[in-house]
């Protein structure tokens, strides 16, 4: 219905997944290739877990199109099966046909099959969509078929897709040989607040628009607060405000359509999960965040003079009206460093700005009136600094990470965030704030290309296996788990 009216060749937000409607962001993109990676070189089963709605359908659809040629995959969609119809799938999937026989017989054609496979220099992997919903005695048979072997190599992969259920249903008694034989585990973290208006515009360019950005800030935001950064969720609502919009005859989408979307798929803003469950925390939670607020007040003044007096007047003059109180007033500044490094490219303004008023004629500001003259009319002044004294921490942690993957000890670390571009200045207040918390030797910077361009990842900590690295994630500082979607990065 909207489709003509924003130029779009089809929905953009449809809830099936569509694989070329996959968002790399948000650790999406570094699962997919750790997957592949795992499939095709490592030996050990693999989980990847993720909230209702995270997107875990399409990154199993994702990774089915990207295997390389010599991995040929078996996908069972649903979990709901027996120990018998799984046996009967997986041959199936193998092109055996055996019907009626019984299980033994059929446990040892799959094996036949797979040492076939394997003398051709074919992978197989089973993917199992999820796979909480699986009963035990099935998930029992997948361990048992993953121990068939060849000498020393092993003729079957397994990747479990499921919803932190399966983790629950892992840790049962009877699940301890098929959880000890999970070498690598991965979890999709929702799309935090800073990420979202980059998947919203994906999804609109994905499904043909050309125009600017039409998601105003607080429509984003209340959005985030509604869908927990939850894929499936943000689709409904971004679905539904489009629709709100073009009843509206408008090509921006603000609050108020947000709002009717909510009424309309009975949604309602929220704070996530991980918030709830900090407020219930009682006295010692509030205490922790009383601590934060008085920190981070105290920290702000010190970092702000620095960093304003260089980009204060830059944003001033290209945000525009309706995005520069959002900008203003950010969550945190971790949070915002993303935010603040797009805005940072826009545009300068055109040729109608009004340019600035003229100096009164005070003896005393001599020197810098004609500075101001002598300025062009529609750009602001830039003030001097010592670029040097400005970025030192910045060049510090850019040559530690140098050295960290020269050495190639590590295996993997954790990914606080990453930046399409790369702005020293903003990475410094980061690291500023990271010295002051006692943790600047862990973070490293590392370059990166990042959609063509030369980026710029932040990550903490080096850690001799993936495994390592995750359960690290839960030692962060209290900080960055609140304002990160972190995930496993794998040198």
């Amino acid at each position: 219905m909207y489709l003509e009216h924003f130029g779009l060749s089809e929905p953009p937000f449809r809830i099936t997944p569509v694989t070329v409607f996959f968002f790399s962001g948000a650790n999406r993109g570094e699962i997919l290739d750790a997957l592949i990676y795992s499939i095709s070189e490592v030996e050990g089963i693999i989980k990847v877990s993720g909230e209702v709605g995270s997107g875990k359908t399409m990154l199993c659809r994702m990774l089915l199109e990207k295997l390389p040629e010599h991995v040929e995959a078996i996908y069972l969609a649903n979990p709901s099966l027996s120990r018998e119809e799984m046996l009967y799938a997986i041959a199936d999937g193998l092109g055996l046909n055996i019907n009626g026989e019984r299980v033994g017989i059929i446990m040892q054609n799959i094996q036949n099959k797979l040492e076939e496979k394997a003398r051709e220099g074919k992978r197989i992997v089973v993917l199992v969509d999820e796979a909480h919903a699986m009963p035990p005695e099935t998930l029992e048979e997948l361990r048992l078929l993953y121990n068939l072997q060849v000498g020393n190599a092993k003729l079957l992969q397994i990747v479990l897709f499921g919803q932190p259920e399966l983790n629950a249903k892992l840790d049962q008694p009877n699940m301890r040989q098929l959880k000890d034989r999970i070498a690598h585990h991965f979890h999709m973290q929702p799309l935090s607040r800073n990420i979202l208006e980059n998947y919203l515009m994906f999804r609109m360019r994905a499904a043909g628009y050309h125009g600017p950005n039409i998601f105003s800030q607080g429509a984003i935001k209340l959005i985030a607060s509604a869908s927990n950064g939850l894929m499936r969720r943000v689709n409904i609502l971004a679905d539904k405000s489009l629709l709100a919009a073009f009843v509206d005859d408008t090509y921006y989408i603000k609050p108020e359509h947000v709002q009717a979307a909510l009424r309309d798929s009975e949604l309602n803003p929220s704070a996530s999960r991980f918030g709830n469950k900090l407020l219930l925390g009682g006295a010692a939670a509030a205490v922790l965040l009383v601590g934060f607020a008085a920190w981070w007040i105290f920290d702000k003044p010190q970092t702000s003079l620095q960093q304003t007096q260089g980009k204060s007047t830059v944003l001033s003059s290209t945000a525009s009206p309706a995005a520069a109180p959002d900008a203003a007033q950010p969550d945190n500044a971790d949070a915002a460093l993303s935010a603040v490094a797009a805005v940072q490219t826009i545009a300068p303004p055109p040729a109608t700005t009004k340019p600035p008023a003229k100096p009164a004629s005070n003896p005393a500001r001599g020197q810098e009136a004609k500075a101001e003259k002598a300025a062009p009319a529609t750009l602001p002044v830039p003030v001097a600094h010592s670029t040097v004294e400005q970025t030192i921490l910045f060049d510090q942690r850019l040559e530690a990470g140098k050295q960290l993957l020269a050495q190639k000890k590590s295996v993997a670390s954790i990914q606080l965030y990453y930046n399409e571009t790369v702005n020293p200045e903003r990475i410094e207040g980061f690291l500023r704030r990271a010295e002051k918390l006692g943790v600047l030797s862990k973070i490293y910077l590392l370059p990166a290309k990042l959609g063509g361009r030369n980026g710029m990842r932040v990550i903490y900590g080096a850690y001799p296996s993936v495994e390592a690295a995750h359960e690290a994630v839960k030692d962060l500082p209290a900080r960055y788990k609140k304002a990160f979607a972190t995930s496993t990065y794998i040198f």
